[in-house]
């Protein structure tokens, strides 16, 4: 071979040896300038997105990025406006007229007007699952007074309506119309478009669903043309809630690169497991959820108020917040982080000589061996096993036979739908579902929720619901504070629920490269009372793949 061939026989090696060096370093850092930018984040299954139907921290998340609604919760909890642009109130507080903003666009190009906003809460209203409960008994009618004019007239007035009104989305009349199946409850509407909202949306949020299995996953896509627009340019291209809560799964997936965000139902081994990997941070925050032991008020032997107060007293609240729970706080009925909570009311203490005392007192007292207590705890939360068991060593020095019961989620829900089936003692975690105390008090201690996983007490107290319904229709916000702080004392002395404490929700995320804004914003100081869902509004997340300080496996959509 010649000189000259030989010199270029080497360049051309050198060349060849350069470029694929280069892909190799760009595959191992896995991340290239065209990359999408995603959110993974695993939850807890299954996820309703239909906002007619789903009533849960994963369906609140999907709510909140599919769709719109007319006002928009700050960070602090308080209502925005937002579809509607503007709102006048009558002197009497039952007529709310709303002025919509103009041009909003569906994901399917239709403009958003004052029938599809009609037509959202009378779905709502006649279906009567999810949020219903909020406008079903209030709501005398609403019409559209102009394309961009809706009027809601109500029967009685309700003091928290703005925050409640969060929780109406609202959807395409004229698309779930063209999907409705003849053949359903809801007479001339057929199953009113269920059977479709079950994979589809019919929204105007800022991501529309591209790809939804309904015992897997959700995978969103950002709407490009959203009416509010996109000024935060690295906010996710793509969103996708993953159903797990497994704790290995979660743990693998975010060592390898593949998620973004875990759920909140983590071990805080887990947790703490997840923290010392590369780039990986444990968010803390707090949005006024409650960890609840709820007592069946109609079945032996916590039908007993003196049984209950024996229980409330033999519970370690510290060591549950210092051990199991590191970082939440005691609790009430409503937690602190609510608008409208009782500062003067004393949480139970550990107190075994109290617990005594008040056992006594109980007509079952020396046949505790006759009446075991049953305590369910779900299995999706494996932390309350620890619970349990602790509530079950403790009990047993009082003579009580606690038996643990471990159940998934699903099996929770069928179980409370009666007072026979519901257990004596049922673990269960409880958010407001508007920033406010009276969310809390009615969704959890008034009749009409009896028979949902809001409430496996069974109260059942006609001074309670009239007390509940009081406040409610008070619109002075001072006045009705203070009804709320008697209803928490009253249901304090009935002890009908264990408060464990105030939960803190925690997740594992990715902080190298991800802008969490709650988690942002509290590290600067700022009031944070986000409503359940909210938390997760990924238009104003922001994602920097090249950022990746570990491992980081890219999305294909």
């Amino acid at each position: 071979m010649k000189a000259s061939k030989f010199i270029r026989f080497l360049r051309n090696g050198l060349f060849l040896v350069l470029v694929v060096s280069l892909v190799l370093i760009l595959s191992c850092a896995g991340y290239t300038q065209q990359e999408v930018k995603v959110i993974r984040h695993t939850e807890s299954w299954p996820c309703y997105i239909d906002p007619a139907v789903g009533y849960s921290y994963q369906s609140a998340i999907a709510f909140c990025n599919l769709y719109d609604s007319l006002v928009f919760p700050n960070l602090d909890g308080s209502p925005k406006p937002w579809l509607a642009k503007s709102w006048e109130i009558s002197g009497d507080g039952l007529t709310y007229t709303f002025e919509l903003v103009p041009g909003v666009k569906f994901h399917n190009g239709d403009e958003l007007t004052a029938d599809d906003v009609v037509f959202s809460l009378e779905r709502m209203m006649t279906i009567g699952e999810g949020y219903s409960y909020l406008f079903t008994t209030r709501v005398e009618g609403a019409k559209a007074l102009e394309k961009y004019k809706v009027q809601f007239t109500l029967k009685k007035p309700f003091g928290p309506v703005l925050g409640a009104l969060v929780r109406l989305y609202i959807l395409n009349k004229n698309q779930v119309m063209a999907n409705v199946q003849k053949e359903g409850p809801y007479g001339e509407f057929g199953d009113y478009g269920k059977g479709w909202l079950v994979t589809h949306d019919a929204g105007s949020g800022p991501y529309k669903v591209k790809e939804m299995k309904t015992a897997e996953y959700l995978l969103m896509e950002k709407f490009n043309d959203y009416w509010a627009g996109w000024e935060n340019k690295d906010a996710p291209q793509y969103v996708k809630e993953i159903g797990t809560t497994e704790a290995i799964t979660n743990r693998t997936l975010m060592s390898r690169g593949e998620l973004e965000f875990t759920d909140v139902n983590q071990t805080t081994e887990n947790l703490a497991a997840m923290d010392q990997l590369p780039g990986v941070e444990v968010s803390s925050f707090f949005y006024g959820a409650v960890q609840n032991i709820m007592l069946n008020t109609k079945k032996p032997p916590t039908d007993d108020i003196h049984f209950r107060k024996a229980l409330a007293y033999c519970v370690d609240y510290q060591t549950i917040i210092d051990k199991i729970f590191p970082g939440c706080r005691p609790s009430g009925a409503v937690a602190s982080s609510t608008p409208g909570y009782n500062p003067n009311l004393k949480p139970y203490i550990l107190d075994l000589a109290k617990a005594e005392g008040e056992l006594k007192q109980s007509p079952y007292y020396g046949k505790l061996d006759q009446y075991p207590f049953e305590l369910v705890w779900n299995s999706d939360v494996p932390d309350q096993e620890k619970i349990a068991l602790m509530v079950q060593a403790n009990a047993a020095k009082l003579g009580i036979k606690v038996n643990v019961v471990k159940i998934p989620w699903l099996s929770i829900i069928d179980v409370v739908a009666k007072p026979e089936t519901t257990p004596n003692g049922l673990m269960i975690w409880t958010p407001p579902d508007y920033p406010e105390a009276g969310s809390m008090l009615e969704s959890r201690y008034h009749s009409s929720s009896c028979g949902t996983f809001n409430q496996g007490e069974w109260l059942q107290n006609p001074e309670i619901d009239a007390m509940i319904e009081d406040a409610l229709t008070t619109i002075d916000q001072k006045e009705r504070f203070q009804k709320y702080y008697t209803i928490q004392e009253k249901i304090a002395e009935l002890c009908p629920t264990l408060w464990l404490f105030e939960l803190a929700v925690k997740q594992a995320y990715r902080s190298d490269y991800v802008v969490f804004p709650i988690a942002e914003a509290l590290k600067q100081g700022k009031l944070c009372n986000p409503v359940m869902g909210y938390d997760s509004y990924y238009r104003d997340f922001k994602v920097f793949p090249e950022k990746a300080q570990g491992p980081y496996t890219p999305f294909k959509p």
